[in-house]
């Protein structure tokens, strides 16, 4: 059901006042009247189709990484493996963090880096050095206004998922990522694990025939890990878990399937529908610890999101999707990745991952028939190093290193702005779902249009591959 001012004045108080609070203003798309729920009106037009756009080259890539916290000392370790890359900065709120990366930078025979500290050590980081690409890994809440900051500054951003936390986020990135001709690209590392990439190569040579139906997920029992006091400064991701409830993490399952389905490239998210159940778990978590530790008071009481989010999407042309997102109840890891088409289907969660083109899955022989036959070339190219140097499996690895070798080659990027914008959508879209008794939404289209005729993402390395690895 579309909204109205009236919806929103009736559930405006529901959605304000919180920690980077999900804007839920209605208006009115200005070039095709499709519904968008933000205060930010876009512009009628594309300012310029950021979609196979291929930056000037750029022989040695200068970074600068903002957030040296969880994630941010792996990039850093990856990225001096990577020939063509000089690690220009390094900044963290808490300073000795930024002196503690300087290890991997000496460990590695590389120079030192320039370290900032503080609140605003990121800007001046950005205003001051010459830098080509910003890497990202601060909290979600600061995504957007340092990832807009750094293009507005001349700067290629990299940015760890998810791209933005709001409808309005959205729109300025893509605004601003196509007034600038800046790259922005969410660090989406499941589109580059080994099967993801297999099936997606294997939807590109038409194996599984016409895709009629995807799956993804992220249920990942992080209980613990939320509560944990040293794991996240000022304890922020507990606190997202504390005043949202929808599908807060959605893009380690979305993105993959996206690209199977060539979202973007071809085809659109149209609208989606979303339900979450109640919380039975982070509340009572709440509770006990509070009952050792006064820390946790404050933790007590809140509305927490409910264990399983099941998010439906449907696309523009007639496909669907699932994304589910648990993060608290005792269960395996799963990201399900499901890919089903008119020919066959690929499903990875639970593990092993299996293939089928009829009513049983192929034998082992036949897996790895077509793993030898239709792993993408960057896997192929890059896999074994990427395996060694770690990361998630090596996919960690493999987004990195073919970020650097598209930008010193001159080609367009395998996640664009779009991508980010769009993936990174279902968080607030599926908020304001739930909230209203999983009434339907629309989702934005960021390519006003491109999609039809936008092409798919390449696996082909052609015209680059020409980027080395550095000798651990």
């Amino acid at each position: 059901m579309k909204y109205n001012r009236r919806n929103f004045l009736r559930n405006a108080t529901l959605l304000s006042g919180t920690v980077a609070s999900f804007s839920a203003v209605s208006c009115m798309s200005p070039k095709n009247g499709e519904q968008h729920t933000g205060s930010y009106v876009p512009s009628r037009s594309q300012h310029f189709n950021m979609s196979g756009y291929a930056a000037p080259r750029i022989d040695k890539v200068r970074i600068g990484f903002i957030g040296l916290g969880m994630r941010g000392p792996g990039a850093v370790h990856r990225m001096s493996r990577i020939e063509g890359v000089e690690i220009k900065a390094l900044c963290d709120k808490d300073p000795a963090r930024a002196t503690k990366a300087q290890g991997i930078l000496e460990k590695a025979g590389l120079s030192k880096a320039k370290e900032y500290s503080g609140e605003n050590g990121w800007k001046d980081m950005l205003a001051n050095d010459e830098l080509d690409l910003v890497y990202i890994c601060t909290p979600w809440d600061l995504h957007t206004p340092m990832s807009v900051f750094a293009m507005k500054q001349g700067k290629h951003v990299a940015c760890e998922v998810p791209l933005a936390i709001t409808i309005d986020e959205c729109w300025e990135l893509v605004e601003t990522s196509e007034k600038t001709r800046k790259h922005c690209m969410m660090l989406e590392n499941c589109c580059y694990d080994f099967f993801e990439m297999l099936t997606l190569n294997m939807v590109r040579n038409g194996l599984f025939g016409e895709i009629v139906h995807a799956e993804g997920a992220y249920i990942h029992d992080l209980l613990d890990l939320n509560f944990d006091k040293d794991a996240y400064t000022d304890m922020w991701r507990l606190r997202m878990n504390a005043t949202h409830n929808g599908n807060l993490y959605p893009t380690h399952g979305l993105g993959p399937i996206a690209q199977c389905l060539d979202i973007n490239r071809g085809d659109k998210m149209d609208y989606l529908v979303s339900m979450s159940t109640n919380d039975f778990m982070m509340g009572k978590t709440a509770e006990e610890k509070a009952k050792d530790d006064n820390f946790f008071q404050e933790f007590v009481g809140k509305s927490y999101r409910g264990n399983m989010n099941t998010t439906l999407i449907y696309t523009g042309k007639g496909r669907s999707i699932m994304v589910q997102h648990d993060v608290t109840s005792p269960r395996p890891y799963s990201r399900i990745h499901l890919i089903s088409g008119t020919k066959g289907m690929a499903s990875k969660w639970p593990s092993p991952e299996r293939i089928a083109f009829g009513h049983n899955w192929v034998k082992e022989e036949e897996l790895k028939d077509l793993y030898d036959k239709y792993t993408p070339a960057l896997i192929k190219h890059v896999g074994e190093v990427a395996k060694q140097v770690g990361g998630h499996g090596g996919m960690d690895f493999m987004m990195d290193w073919r970020l650097i070798d598209c930008l010193r080659n001159g080609l367009p990027l395998d996640m664009d702005v779009y991508d980010g914008a769009a993936w990174s959508s279902v968080i607030p879209l599926s908020e304001q779902s739930v909230t209203n008794r999983s009434r339907s939404l629309d989702i934005p289209d960021f390519t006003r249009g491109a999609w039809k005729k936008n092409k798919p993402v390449n696996l082909t390395l052609e015209g680059g591959a020409t980027t080395g690895v550095r000798k651990g």
